[in-house]
Formats: structure tokens, sequence, C-alpha cells
């Protein structure tokens, strides 16, 4: 690892650590109202571009980050729903399919995700989580590089980050295996990075 690598590593991790504090007082924060209201229905462009696609992949909220799976209730019941599995903790990510009725298992991250016996799914749009976002699609994740690996290997699903307004930052650190995402949707905007939507 070269000098700049690691101090990029160090960087990300400094801005992880504020973001989630960001984060978590924001979420805490939010009257029930808003928070019930939040990422429960998909703004127009979204759901104009959910109709193009046949596999929507989703994430099962984890801690303080937005519950965005009401969103997709109507894909869910009807199979066009997936979410991300980890066979164990050194596999990489697959997407499964997954309906309401169906549950949600612990895996090796501790995250929810479908049954092992779930069928495999390639989502045609990914909604991922974030730690944090600039407007130029850049992102800061959790630090495995689970998302980004997985859009090196499907470089034709759409990118779409999912976080809270207050995650966002002026220019997110880049390294050469960082994916830049195609929108951004928060609790208050649908910001389109990029020229694919």
């Amino acid at each position: 690892m070269t000098d700049l690598s690691a101090d990029l590593v160090q960087q990300k991790q400094r801005l992880r650590e504020k973001l989630r504090f960001r984060r978590k007082h924001f979420a805490a924060n939010l009257d029930g109202m808003a928070q019930m209201a939040a990422f429960r229905a998909l703004p127009a462009p979204l759901s104009d571009l959910l109709a193009d696609h046949a596999v929507v992949g989703a994430y099962a909220a984890w801690g303080d980050e937005p519950d965005i799976l009401p969103m997709f209730a109507g894909l869910a019941e009807a199979g066009a729903l997936a979410l991300p599995h980890h066979a164990a903790r050194i596999a990489d990510m697959t997407f499964r399919h997954w309906k309401p009725d169906e549950p949600l298992l612990k895996g090796p991250w501790g995250t929810r995700q479908p049954a092992d016996d779930a069928p495999l799914a390639t989502p045609d749009i990914i909604f991922c989580p974030l730690v944090g976002f600039d407007r130029q699609g850049g992102r800061i994740g959790q630090g495995g590089g689970h998302y980004d690996r997985y859009f090196a290997t499907h470089p034709e699903a759409l990118r779409i980050g999912i976080g809270w307004s207050v995650q966002e930052i002026d220019a997110a650190p880049r390294e050469s295996t960082d994916i830049a995402l195609d929108a951004i949707l928060t609790e208050q905007e649908f910001i389109l990075c990029g020229d694919r939507l």
C-alpha cells in the first residue's frame, strides 16, 4: 500500500466516524411523523425509472440507515425485489429475491438478509445505503468494499445511493476501486450524478 492510499484509507475512516455520528443523531432526533414519512414513497422520477427495470436491489436497514423497504412493497410482492446476501465473511456479496412474508436472517456481518436458499437475482438498478456522499456521485460506505466489487462486476446496473441529507460532504475521497453513483436519494431530494439517468 502506498503512502497515498494509506492516507486515503485513514481519511475515509475519520469521515466514517464523523458521518456515523451525524447520521445517528439526526435519525434519533427526527420526530415520529418525519420518521414515518421519510422514504415511504418513491419520487416521480424514480417511479418512472423503476417501470423499465425487471429486478430492483434494495437493502434491509441496519441501525440508523434509512428504511427504504416500504417504498418497494409492491415490487416485493411481485417478486421483483432483491436484497444483498453474504454466504460468509469472505464471500462476495450477491443479491437474492425476497418477499415481505419471508424471513430476514442475520448474516455474517450482522445485517439482515434473505435465506441462503432464496433464488439468486441480478438487479438492474441497485439502491445502496451510504455513510456519506457528495453531489458528484462519490460515496463513503461501511469500508468493506462489497458494493464497489459488485458494481465493478455488474457495470450495467444503475446505482442509487440512499442517505439522510446530513450525510452530504463536499467531496468524498476516492480510490481507484471506488465506483461513482448515478444518483442519490435523501429525505429531501433526488440528486442526479452523471449522465446515465
